[in-house]
């Protein structure tokens, strides 16, 4: 019993010292951020000199150059660029949305969905259907032939976090053009994926089904979207007037920017960290995902300048094209695949630079475990959830091809679709402190899991 005993306080004081020697590591980690921190200032550079980063853009290019100079001033051992072809989606003249009632012309403010193809020179002319869910679409099909659908789906306010609301909702965006031209509608207006109190419309990806026609859609804001569901209860025959201008263009080139420090004990372990470099236009795509690319680099940063060496190679990746085609997530995996690469652990910020609340984790579950004991050596930096469920669209192939475990930062949600895909996802729209600490976490996961593996 004595021995048992004392073998067991040993190991309690072992365990101890590891988790004060951690505490005191991740301290010098978050000192290094908070007083030295240059995330809030590459993400000014990257809003302001670059803005907006479509995928096929000039301004991807311009970005992808930000990337190599900013991963190379942060310190990493190489950089690279990983070339993949993507979509060359160009939105073209500001789009145009009325109605007119006893002569009071109603202007609705609207923005093309992405990837989705212009009206004809002189627009569409038609009545609105006023669809509130795919129920409804199928009960009233036959209503829908030469018609404008308007999916009138409000996000959920119930959902306390926003991002169960926005999973429920965007679907109307992504399916709602093709099954509305199933039935022969011309166009479609979709009610944005936002709660906010503001009438921004906020735009968004959606895929044409290739058995219908290929019609127009937009996206608009939610003053404006209750305004026309109201006067389309005054007046069942309301026509819309719509005009886009949108078009796809043939693929071009295109690069996922990498850079790593390389592991002095495992090297050939590849842990990934990463946020996209592709944003929507409207905007400056501060939140989504600068943010993401930010935290990334500054991890790398961090850790280069407090004079930490990573067991296992640290690699960077600012993704090309998650918004509409994933094809740099895709891309990094099926090369990872080729040369035979070993992903050990791969995590992702995309969820916008807000104050930081947790992680969410696709792993096995006594992986699960395992870091859910680090819990808390984060409690004093903001972060108290480590939960099941989570990961990134970027990192997901990752998941798929090698069955990598992966994370994904959780900051507080409620203001992150306020600004998703709108014009005013802008630098001024970002928190320094909130932004720094999301980088401090994360580097603090990364350096748990180098040290300790899973």
């Amino acid at each position: 019993m004595g021995k048992l005993f004392v073998s067991l306080f040993f190991l309690f004081a072992a365990n101890a010292t590891a988790q004060q020697n951690d505490s005191l590591m991740i301290r010098r980690i978050a000192d290094e951020i908070l007083d030295n921190g240059k995330a809030y200032e590459n993400l000014r550079v990257l809003c302001k000199t670059v803005g907006g980063r479509v995928a096929g853009s000039p301004q991807m290019l311009k970005a992808e150059a930000w990337g190599v100079k900013t991963l190379k001033e942060a310190g990493a051992d190489k950089v690279w660029l990983q070339e993949c072809m993507v979509p060359h989606w160009v939105r073209g003249a500001k789009e145009e949305c009325y109605f007119t009632v006893a002569g009071v012309k109603t202007n609705l403010d609207v923005l093309a969905l992405g990837n989705s193809l212009g009206s004809s020179a002189k627009g569409v002319t038609a009545q609105v259907v006023l669809i509130n869910d795919f129920d409804e679409l199928e009960k009233r099909k036959d209503e829908i032939k030469g018609k404008i659908v308007f999916y009138n789906y409000k996000f959920n306010k119930r959902f306390v976090k926003t991002f169960q609301a926005y999973g429920d909702a965007s679907k109307y965006r992504g399916q709602g053009p093709s099954r509305a031209a199933k039935y022969g509608a011309v166009a479609v207006i979709v009610r944005s994926m936002t709660h906010a109190a503001d009438n921004n419309p906020h735009t968004g990806g959606m895929n044409y089904d290739s058995n219908y026609a290929k019609i127009p859609a937009v996206a608009v804001g939610l003053k404006d979207a209750d305004k026309l569901a109201e006067s389309l209860g005054r007046n069942k025959a309301l026509t819309v007037f719509l005009k886009t201008n949108s078009q796809m263009l043939p693929d071009v080139k295109g690069h996922n920017v990498i850079g790593e420090l390389i592991g002095s004990e495992f090297p050939e372990q590849i842990i990934t960290v990463g946020g996209h470099l592709d944003s929507w236009d409207p905007a400056e795509g501060a939140h989504d995902d600068g943010a993401g690319c930010v935290h990334s680099i500054e991890i790398l940063r961090a850790l280069k300048a407090i004079g930490y060496k990573p067991k296992r190679t640290l690699r960077v990746v600012l993704f090309a094209n998650e918004e509409n085609g994933l094809r740099g997530g895709n891309k990094y995996a099926e090369e990872a695949k080729a040369k035979g690469e070993t992903h050990y652990f791969a995590l992702e910020s995309d969820a916008g630079g807000f104050t930081p609340r947790g992680f969410g984790f696709t792993m096995k579950p006594e992986q699960l475990v395992k870091v859910q004991q680090w819990s808390d050596l984060f409690k004093p930096y903001g972060v108290f959830e480590l939960t099941a469920g989570g990961g990134g669209a970027d990192i997901g192939p990752l998941a798929r091809t090698f069955n990598t475990p992966l994370a994904g930062l959780q900051p507080d949600s409620q203001r992150y679709f306020d600004i998703h895909h709108a014009r005013t996802d802008i630098f001024e729209a970002v928190n320094k402190r909130e932004l720094e600490l999301g980088a401090v976490n994360m580097a603090a996961l990364i350096y748990l899991v180098d040290k300790y593996g899973l």
